[in-house]
């Protein structure tokens, strides 16, 4: 057998490792650390298969419930400290995922420049963040998370001291401590407004000063200036589908708090370009242009008379000072003494800037430094930061509207109409220029609600531009009557506007969530996509989106059905918008965990259809994925470069597989996927106490009890699987190192198909099937039957515990060995000793986390009322998630 890579060889993780040592030393006194660095050293050797380790007793039932806390923590601690170490020092990012080795590629397959801008001319790629709860920790550790990033940065360029005059090593050591010091708990649960914030610190901090520098970096690289093809998007204050705290109120939060953030941005900008540009009429020709800003700018200070620029940047300064006061309802935070009249819209900004960089002409001064990047960042950001996309269920937009016929008088019983039916009667109402809404009705709550937000969607067009709100996301769409409703509401508060042709201010977006709504897309869209208005809709916006999810579809039908449906269901819709003349726009519901659609985001773009991308892709970003990818600017320009590079890869590469294999490869799958989807349903859906199994198993009931989001667990006051969000479901199977949901069924499949050769050429030759067994053999490698069993040993009905476990556990190795037979290797990871190494480093400090998570687990639920009890399960949730990373 192949020899084990060790534990680690990072420094970075061995110096802040230490220096964490002498933190608990120091606070925590050298009992805790004696203690805390036996159990460290007796699971490591365990975990190195060290002789006879496995008779050590670590000693964790002997800890008091204090020292279980502090212990607890502490291994936290140490995991998000070697996260840390482990993005800077690249683990995580991937060879080849940066634009010039993409442009290279590309030219090595014939494909110049000029197609390449293009392709970029037409192009959006949006990262879109959303609030979904499976990032556990409290903003204020991620700040000193973060301000230890910046201090290693600065220890890496050979410097010991901080700007301020600090021992950098010792600043390093002092947020260690306030680590340590810090609570890691949330005592109040997060609301609406508090998860915004959470987000605009990424934008604010990470977005608005790394995407104009990647941008210069890839005109660099292309040799000319690129289009702003990649935006920001999120959902955060728009997205209602199952959280009743999301309501108009948080929609106008979410968009006047993003305005004020870009626009405070874009007024220090300004105001730092100003003291830049000295540039005196005495020694430049000023171009007219620039002359004429100046001289309307009011600016007459005799002390500037011959500096136009700055008389200039006084002018836009005070327009922009006016439109932050007309926008958010109040000054400007720096005061100015000129009075401007507020810009129109970001269009008007930028045109004023660009002018100034004209005026700077081609020399050393041209527009690549601040100025330059306020331009870009203008471009991209507008006055609204970040697209936010509006969600609701479509069973709530039929009884809203539903609701509204019955009480305009245009129809009694809308639900019990069949779909033709219903569709003729939306589309009779959708050209009728006259409202159904009505001041003197009275309306329920859930539909005075609804109104109210497309109303105050309306309100926001007005104020920031129609850039601010762009898609309303449609959740469980399974009809076109389910898009024509949105159109319906959409048209009350007046964004869209009958006529030949109607206009539609916001585009509804179907997601197809489930197996069944994934194979009935096609036919969905086709129908859709053939109604005249909505035709001449699409032809004058130039795209339609569709929404896939990989959640729910994986919830409802497995790993590897749920990876085959969403890339069967992506192809048959290309033939659908091709046939209507409409480029199509998928956006990609993806999470953090493999079970819901994680892993390499460079690998799964590559990895889509044919024909599918085109330079247009949008991809959720959730819970502790955005800290991860997002956390610091470098690793922010890492991820945000991987995606551009894959976007252009996957539209304008060759198709790697010859029509004869893909047929092949395509009815293998067919085969895999129909012996894993049987499978998978036969043990979660199909077995006799699985519900309670589940329930009794993982600590699905006490992870309710973390404050950590918005919205509800379920969508219903219910038990079944069918009802629970996929976020607890995975976040659950995950904690008790199960992990079922990213691989269960897979190794049915495997062992069932006869022509293993097969399989493991589709493994070395097709994209698609490389990434998914890349992402399940990280999930494999990561669940560990033996701390499983110990979880199933709380179900309270001992034989049902052992049967539904057995189950499980032979289907593991099943799929372990399957996986190892298709990627000939002799473990899992061979092949990526990155990874390898990485998953290694935490299993020895999980262990200990998952028995003493086990032991609270059973004094909670025998009735232990100790509130230390309690914070202790939370705490190790916090800290297992935190060492298992993508694990929600």
């Amino acid at each position: 057998m192949a020899t084990l890579p060790p534990i680690t060889n990072n420094p970075d993780v061995r110096f802040l490792g230490r220096l964490l040592g002498d933190v608990i030393r120091a606070y925590g006194g050298d009992e805790l650390f004696k203690r805390t660095e036996y159990i460290r050293a007796t699971s490591v050797d365990r975990a190195r298969g060290v002789a006879g380790a496995d008779a050590i007793d670590p000693g964790l039932e002997r800890l008091t419930l204090d020292e279980t806390l502090d212990f607890v923590r502490g291994f936290m601690l140490f995991s998000m400290l070697a996260n840390l170490a482990e993005d800077r020092q690249g683990v995580a990012a991937e060879e080849g995922a940066d634009l010039a080795h993409a442009l290279a590629t590309l030219e090595r397959e014939g494909v110049d420049r000029k197609a390449v801008m293009a392709l970029l001319d037409g192009a959006l790629i949006a990262p879109v963040l959303t609030a979904h709860p499976t990032e556990v920790r409290r903003k204020s550790m991620i700040d000193h998370r973060n301000r230890i990033a910046e201090l290693m940065a600065i220890r890496d360029r050979g410097i010991a001291e901080t700007e301020d005059g600090d021992q950098v090593e010792e600043a390093i050591l002092r947020q260690i401590a306030l680590l340590w010091q810090t609570r890691v708990l949330r005592r109040e649960r997060l609301y609406v407004a508090d998860e915004v914030e959470t987000a605009l610190s990424y934008l604010r901090d990470v977005f608005l000063p790394a995407l104009p520098a990647l941008y210069a970096r890839w005109d660099r690289a292309m040799g000319q200036r690129v289009p702003s093809f990649l935006k920001p998007g999120s959902w955060i204050g728009g997205d209602r589908d199952g959280n009743p705290f999301v309501t108009a109120d948080s929609l106008r939060l979410a968009l006047r708090r993003a305005a004020e953030t870009v626009l405070s941005h874009y007024l220090d900008a300004v105001n730092a370009l100003g003291a830049e540009l000295s540039i005196s009429s005495d020694h430049a020709a000023i171009p007219d242009e620039v002359a004429e800003l100046a001289e309307a700018s009011g600016d007459n200070a005799a002390s500037r008379e011959d500096e136009p620029y700055r008389r200039a940047l006084s002018g836009i300064y005070a327009r922009l000072a006016a439109t932050y006061e007309k926008l958010i309802g109040r000054p400007a935070p720096r005061p100015h003494p000129l009075v401007g009249e507020a810009y129109a819209d970001p269009g008007e900004l930028r045109r004023d800037l660009v002018a100034i960089a004209h005026g700077l002409g081609e020399g050393p001064l041209a527009s690549e430094g601040a100025l330059g990047r306020l331009i870009r960042s203008v471009e991209t950001f507008g006055f609204h930061l970040a697209t936010l996309d509006m969600r609701q269920n479509s069973a709530i937009h039929e009884r809203v509207v539903g609701e509204l016929l019955e009480a305009a008088g245009v129809a009694e019983d809308y639900a019990s109409l069949a779909e033709d039916e219903r569709v003729a009667l939306l589309r009779r109402e959708l050209a009728s220029p006259r409202p159904l809404t009505s001041p003197y009705a009275a309306y329920s709550e859930e539909t005075a609600s609804e109104l109210a937000i497309v109303h105050a969607a309306a309100e926001a067009h007005a104020t920031y531009g129609r850039g601010c709100i762009v898609n309303y996301v449609i959740s469980m769409a399974t009809s076109v009557s389910d898009l024509l409703e949105v159109h319906l509401l959409l048209k009350e508060a007046g964004l869209y506007v009958p006529g030949d042709p109607p206009q539609g201010h916001i585009m509804a977006v179907p997601l197809f969530e489930t197996v069944a709504d994934l194979e009935r897309a096609p036919v969905i869209m086709a129908e859709w996509l053939a109604l005249p208005e909505v035709a001449a809709i699409a032809h004058a916006r130039g795209m339609q989106e569709v929404m896939i999810g990989y959640s729910d579809s994986n919830k409802d039908g497995g790993y590897l059905t749920s990876t085959w449906q969403l890339s069967k269901g992506s192809s048959a819709l290309k033939p659908v918008f091709e046939q209507a003349g409409v480029a199509m726009q998928l956006f990609h519901g993806r999470g953090g965990a493999v079970g819901r659609g994680g892993g390499s985001a460079f690998q799964a773009i590559q990895a889509q259809p044919p024909g599918t991308v085109q330079g247009r892709i949008r991809i959720t970003e959730q819970g502790e994925v955005i800290a991860a990818k997002y956390g610091t600017r470098a690793s922010a320009m890492t991820n945000l470069e991987a995606m551009a590079s894959a976007t252009l890869l996957a539209s304008l590469a060759p198709a790697e597989l010859p029509a004869r294999d893909a047929e092949r490869f395509h009815a293998a799958m067919d085969r895999l996927s129909d012996a894993a989807f049987r499978a998978y349903r036969g043990l979660v859906y199909e077995t006799e106490g699985f519900r309670t199994f589940f329930r009794q198993m993982t600590p699905i009931a006490e992870i309710s009890g973390l404050k950590i989001g918005s919205r509800p667990a379920s969508r219903k006051k219910s038990d079944a699987i069918e009802d629970l969000r996929a976020i607890p479901w995975v976040f659950s199977w995950s904690q008790a190192r199960v992990m079922l949901p990213g691989w269960y069924g897979v190794g049915e499949a495997i062992a069932a198909f006869e022509d293993k050769g097969l399989l493991r050429e589709m493994a070395s030759a097709w994209p698609l099937f490389q990434s998914t067994l890349a992402n399940m053999e990280q999930v494999l490698a990561k669940s560990d039957m033996g701390i499983a069993k110990r979880y199933a040993a709380l179900v309270e009905d001992k034989a049902l515990g052992e049967a539904i476990f057995g189950r499980i556990r032979e289907s593991w190795h099943k799929t372990h060995d399957g996986l190892l037979q298709v990627t000939r290797q002799t473990r899992l990871l061979e092949k990526n000793p990155g990874l390898e190494t990485s998953i290694r480093l935490r299993l020895p400090y999980i262990e200990p986390l998952n028995l003493l998570q086990i032991e609270l687990l059973k004094r909670h639920r025998a009735g232990e009322d100790d509130p230390r009890v309690g914070e202790g399960i939370l705490l190790s949730i916090n800290a297992i998630a935190t060492a298992l990373r993508n694990s929600g």
